[in-house]
């Protein structure tokens, strides 16, 4: 439990079957932007994980059994909870992530939390009628899985969290929680918020740095759960699926993205300015379905080089708690050495037209390199960062061409002032969501996932939901 009066110097607990547990041994957080130490998580083990799993067992023989409007309600109580705490846990995501309290910061992600939590309680999984005749009547129902373990990753700790677990637990699961050790303290929060309005060992959650036990490794090949939700790198998922294999476990799995944008030549450049910026610096670049290759016509190319690269010089960056912050820092020295690598491989090729050299600690400025192409590491690679290759094209078949070129296919975007034109293009990319004049505005009412490399699966809306389902075909 987080000491309010001295967050630097508190220990965070685990939370299993209900109740805080402490570890022998923890380790720190550390603040993105400062270097100083945020908290302390309890460095869980094997035996901890055990634990946790074998507490959602016992809870699910009772949570499965409770009905739709229980579930929901409990759902909406849990929205609360955030609603009540948002600030405080908003700051939280903030020490420990990097990411500023305002823009499209920990506050948005709060918010964003809460509506999906909300939307989600309101789902349900009805009985289907699929035969009604003299010869017979056949059901479709949807049962709970068990068992879920939920592995998410750093850079929107509290939102995937939310997104991963509130579907497992409405449609009448019990969740074991593993957060990202970059960032579990905002995490350890929700969850112990969680289990104020929940049952005992509903949902769990346990930490580790994985110097020691490797528990998400543990977790994805553990006998008793029965699925797997994880959101991360395209290695990591594989590592993830092959574990998962002998106790044939169900996987959602969401994975790498380097999403391509199209911009067409009858745009108006200084009007789709902010857009592309926030398509491709949302958290700073480290949001898988960021705008991550900018395709841009010849005969606006200039133009739209201009107008992004004028927004870009007028955003503040800075220490995240500091209110007039836009831009935060890399969250992590891991993922800065990558940005600053690909950076520097597209600055020798490309023409840099903002940013370009690293600033102090994890600060690095929002960097636009053009007149690079495919093949160079800066498209063909995903940065996860403040840096936006932009690409000149003049043919169109060509250009998508170039877009589906890569391994992984998560999200795209077409930008025109023709919408029909836009949504033929659309029609052609090799991803799993495609946004007109827009890029990664997910929603919680739309289905969310990638093909190719990207993963399998998907989350969000009722399709999401079901994933959380066994099929059970009742014939009479």
């Amino acid at each position: 439990m987080l000491d309010k009066t001295d967050a630097a110097a508190a220990t965070f607990a685990m939370i299993i079957d209900g109740k805080p547990v402490a570890a022998p041994k923890s380790f720190a957080v550390t603040d993105p932007a400062t270097g100083e130490v945020v908290g302390h998580a309890p460095q869980g083990t094997a035996q901890d994980l055990d634990a946790a799993v074998a507490a959602a067992r016992r809870a699910f023989a009772t949570w499965s059994l409770t009905s739709e409007e229980e579930r929901a309600a409990a759902c909406n109580a849990i929205a609360d909870k955030l609603e009540q705490h948002a600030d405080e846990i908003a700051t939280l995501i903030t020490r420990e992530q990097g990411k500023p309290l305002n823009g499209l910061g920990s506050r948005f992600e709060m918010g964003g939390a809460v509506a999906w939590t909300r939307y989600t309680a309101a789902l349900s999984a009805p009985v289907e009628v699929l035969q009604d005749t003299p010869e017979g009547r056949v059901e479709l129902h949807r049962r709970p899985l068990g068992v879920v373990g939920s592995i998410t990753p750093w850079n929107w700790p509290v939102m995937i969290a939310i997104w991963h677990i509130i579907p497992a637990v409405r449609s009448g699961n019990t969740v074991v929680s593993k957060p990202s050790p970059y960032t579990p303290l905002s995490t350890l929060r929700v969850i112990e918020l969680m289990n104020e309005v929940l049952p005992a060992g509903v949902v769990n959650v346990v930490t580790a740095d994985e110097t020691e036990d490797n528990l998400g490794a543990l977790m994805s090949g553990h006998e008793d759960i029965r699925k797997i939700v994880f959101t991360g790198s395209t290695p990591t998922g594989q590592k993830v699926m092959r574990s998962a294999a002998d106790t044939m476990k169900r996987l959602t799995l969401e994975l790498g993205g380097n999403d391509a944008g199209i911009v067409l030549p009858d745009v108006d450049p200084k009007a789709i300015a902010e857009g592309l910026f926030w398509s491709a610096f949302i958290n700073m670049g480290q949001t898988c379905a960021a705008l991550k290759r900018l395709y841009v016509h010849d005969d606006v190319y200039d133009a739209v080089c201009e107008a992004l690269a004028d927004y870009v010089r007028n955003v503040p960056m800075g220490a995240g708690l500091d209110e007039g912050s836009v831009m935060g820092p890399i969250a992590n020295q891991m993922q800065f050495d990558k940005v600053k690598a690909l950076a520097e491989s597209g600055a020798a090729k490309g023409r840099v037209l903002t940013g370009g050299t690293a600033g102090e600690g994890l600060f690095f400025p929002v960097t636009l390199i053009a007149d690079l192409e495919n093949g160079d590491p800066l498209v063909d690679e995903e940065q996860f960062g403040p840096v936006l290759p932009i690409i000149r094209y003049t043919d169109l078949d060509a250009v998508i061409d170039a877009a589906n070129d890569n391994p992984n296919g998560l999200g795209g975007s077409v930008w025109s002032s023709d919408i029909e034109a836009a949504k033929r293009i659309a029609a052609r990319l090799e991803c799993g969501t495609v946004w007109i004049n827009k890029h990664g505005m997910i929603q919680p009412n739309a289905p969310f996932g990638g093909r190719k490399m990207s993963g399998f699966g998907v989350e969000f809306g009722k399709e999401g939901y079901q994933e959380y389902t066994d099929i059970q075909v009742i014939i009479a």
